[in-house]
């Protein structure tokens, strides 16, 4: 019987980190607009405080089971995604002009959340059973790039364009990591490009972000609302912030404080400071949780951990260079911060996996 490790406690803490200073901040960008809508300040902590004992629980079970278990579920897996992608197309709830939600009734569901697991998981099992066929473009990389291929434009209908490249984003890197030829890897980022410049291009609403971006200040009651409020919560937080609870542009002048611009809130209740240790945190969960990889047992498991630790760090990057105007904005959450159930529960069951993981090492 093999012998397994405690956990790696540096991911643990940071993740624990990470996820109280989301439950107080979620507390400190929501309770205005909670009171407003729901007449309960409240209303989203208990709900966010549910959904991290939830993830908690969930990141514990994954953590307790055999990470080799999850290369037999990996197709079935990925099946099912692709089937909750189909249905959410058909029967899906449309909020904010995207229909990215599946209502069960007692809960909503965002299956492109639960996709960004089951499509590491599957290319982790892939790529560690076809090393050998890798250089062969067609029928090495051809099956998972299909597989690829087919659920980013079912997440592009929704359309999330945001989590298409976050997915595509990971999915380059596991390609790295398992040693595809450069050559391909430099066809297929240029073709990413391209087709990223394309639906820019063909969306009239994406090239009004796009715009805004390089010049937020041209249109600055639309398209470059989002990111001057953004700016403007960060600029006014200074070095040491004007304390928690204390916001201005959470009373309606930024929009989604409590999600997509939760940095925005961060920085300006916690200042300069207090957005560097955010930063520094998934910094040093990146680092340990690509030491991991590197010191895992298989190329399964190596893989797994590059996957994960990508998926969450990217999604971080994309979110932080939103909030401070270096990249267009794109509807991104902030891993383990922002509110939200279905992202919440699947970054803690990754971070289960890379626990696992770690025991193994």
């Amino acid at each position: 019987m093999e012998k397994t490790k405690p956990p790696d406690l540096i991911i643990f803490f940071t993740m624990i980190t990470l996820l109280g200073i989301g439950i107080v901040m979620v507390f400190s960008s929501t309770s205005i607009r909670a009171y407003a809508n729901y007449g309960d300040s409240f209303y989203f902590l208990k709900k966010q405080f549910i959904w991290s004992i939830i993830g908690i629980g969930a990141m514990i079970f994954f953590m307790t089971i055999n990470y080799n278990l999850y290369k037999n579920l990996a197709r079935l897996g990925i099946m099912i995604s692709v089937g909750l992608l189909v249905a959410v197309l058909i029967f899906g709830k449309v909020v904010g002009g995207s229909q990215r939600w599946l209502n069960l009734g007692f809960m909503r569901m965002q299956p492109s959340e639960i996709i960004k697991l089951s499509i590491v998981i599957y290319m982790a099992r892939y790529l560690s059973i076809k090393q050998n066929q890798l250089d062969d473009f067609l029928h090495g990389l051809g099956p998972p790039l299909f597989i690829l291929a087919l659920i980013c434009g079912l997440i592009l209908l929704q359309p999330d364009l945001g989590t298409t490249v976050a997915i595509g984003g990971t999915v380059m890197v596991m390609f790295v990591a398992a040693g595809v030829r450069f050559k391909h890897l430099a066809w297929l980022a240029s073709v990413g490009l391209l087709g990223v410049i394309y639906l820019i291009l063909s969306a009239p609403y994406r090239m009004q972000r796009f715009l805004a971006f390089l010049d937020p200040w041209k249109d600055p009651l639309d398209s470059g609302f989002h990111i001057i409020q953004s700016l403007y919560a960060l600029g006014s937080g200074g070095l040491f912030g004007v304390g928690i609870g204390q916001s201005k542009q959470k009373f309606f002048y930024l929009p989604e404080p409590g999600t997509d611009f939760i940095f925005a809130i961060i920085g300006e209740e916690l200042g300069f400071l207090g957005a560097v240790v955010v930063v520094l945190l998934f910094f040093l969960f990146a680092w340990r949780g690509l030491r991991i990889a590197a010191e895992a047992p298989d190329v399964f498991s190596s893989l797994l951990a590059v996957g994960i630790t990508t998926m969450i760090t990217l999604q971080a990057v994309i979110n932080i260079g939103v909030v401070t105007g270096s990249m267009p904005v794109t509807g991104m959450t902030l891993p383990f911060i922002s509110y939200g159930g279905s992202s919440l529960v699947i970054m803690l069951s990754g971070v289960g996996v890379l626990l696992n993981i770690s025991r193994h090492v």
